[in-house]
């Protein structure tokens, strides 16, 4: 399993001393969380997309995506998001791969329709449209990064034609993509047809709800042909804040959640954190909880944190990276080892690809792979 960290980029007042980062401030740490997440032996930072304050995530990810591909040598860039509504699939498939040759193949997204209704018409789209978005736009960019010369008419852009998208993906394989959704099975559906992953930013949301969804993709990635439910690829959200004691943990948190906009004035800490992923407490008791969300979504491939959010200043939050690090990560890495059946899919790499490239096993959308193609 990979496990890393993700940022939204909020910029949000500390509560305890209410002093506000400014963008330059909130900009630089992102790259110092990924710099650290590294240095600790994480396998993933991810980074949001958003237009709107108070977010400073960008605007156009694979900017930051590049910038850290330069300061960093193993981890690998991800998105939290990649807005698949209202980001024009041409330009998704320039940019990022694009990124990917930048950063050595180290490079993959996950596409969803955000959380922001206004960004729908400041990018000339209508919110109604939010899934067939979804749906046309992906079928292109899924075309753009496989075929070298496409002709093209939909719904929602002009139309293509001969158009050649550049540069071309590096060793011809595209960045892996995850269809992130937290409550529409169209997009679990989209994620089976191609056979790509699914993303499941759970961390708003019950068991029951998240084990629904996954469900869902695992038996509808069955029914188009690329392998049994459990050859599904999964990846799962969730947030922590530790410290040695859990009461240290809850005290020292309780303000950056009771007045954070994302939580303040809905259920208390403790409701919280009994229906949905949050953990606050001792590294302990963060084990314990990310093994049992096997129960109900089975074998996944990737765990990321939230853990910079709700105005926690960066000397807190690389504390906690710290802790992720030295004391979570390797005992989740071991449990899951010990705990996964044989035949459980890897995680997905660039090296991961070319592997399945070159044996004949890409996923063939609504029908199989190559090799049975």
């Amino acid at each position: 399993m990979q496990f890393g960290v993700f940022s939204i980029g909020d910029i949000t007042p500390d509560p305890t001393t209410g002093r506000v980062p400014t963008e330059h401030e909130r900009i630089t740490s992102m790259v110092a969380i990924a710099k650290k997440a590294e240095e600790v032996g994480l396998d993933v930072f991810a980074v949001g997309q958003h237009h709107n304050p108070p977010f400073v995530a960008p605007a156009n990810p694979p900017i930051l995506m590049a910038h850290l591909a330069a300061q960093t040598r193993r981890i690998l860039l991800s998105t939290a998001t990649t807005l698949i509504t209202t980001t024009d699939p041409v330009r998704i498939a320039e940019d990022y791969a694009y990124a990917q040759h930048l950063a050595e193949g180290r490079i993959d997204l996950t596409l969803g329709r955000g959380n922001t209704g206004p960004v729908y018409p400041w990018f000339g789209k209508d919110i109604r449209a939010g899934v067939p978005l979804a749906v046309e736009n992906y079928a292109l960019l899924h075309r753009l990064w496989r075929e070298s010369e496409v002709d093209w008419s939909g719904r929602f852009r002009t139309p293509l034609q001969g158009f050649t998208s550049t540069p071309r993906p590096l060793d011809g394989i595209p960045p892996f993509v995850w269809h992130g959704s937290i409550r529409s099975p169209e997009i679990a559906e989209q994620a089976a047809y191609y056979g790509d992953g699914f993303f499941h930013n759970n961390i708003f949301w019950n068991k029951e709800h998240t084990g629904r969804m996954i469900d869902l993709y695992r038996s509808r990635y069955e029914h188009h042909g690329h392998g049994p439910a459990e050859q599904a690829i999964v990846g799962l959200g969730g947030q922590v804040f530790m410290r040695r004691s859990s009461q240290d943990a809850i005290r020292e948190f309780r303000p950056y959640f009771d007045r954070a906009p994302v939580y303040g004035g809905g259920p208390s800490l403790e409701d919280f954190s009994a229906q949905t992923p949050l953990t606050v407490g001792t590294p302990e008791q963060v084990i314990e909880r990310t093994l049992s969300f096997r129960e109900y979504a089975g074998d996944y491939q990737r765990q990321l944190f939230l853990i910079d959010h709700a105005g926690l200043p960066l000397k807190t939050v690389l504390e906690q990276i710290d802790l992720l690090g030295e004391e979570v990560v390797p005992v989740l890495r071991r449990e899951v080892a010990a705990r996964a059946p044989e035949g459980t899919p890897e995680p997905p790499t660039h090296a991961v690809l070319t592997r399945r490239r070159r044996e004949g096993r890409d996923p063939v959308p609504g029908g199989g792979s190559a090799s049975a193609a």
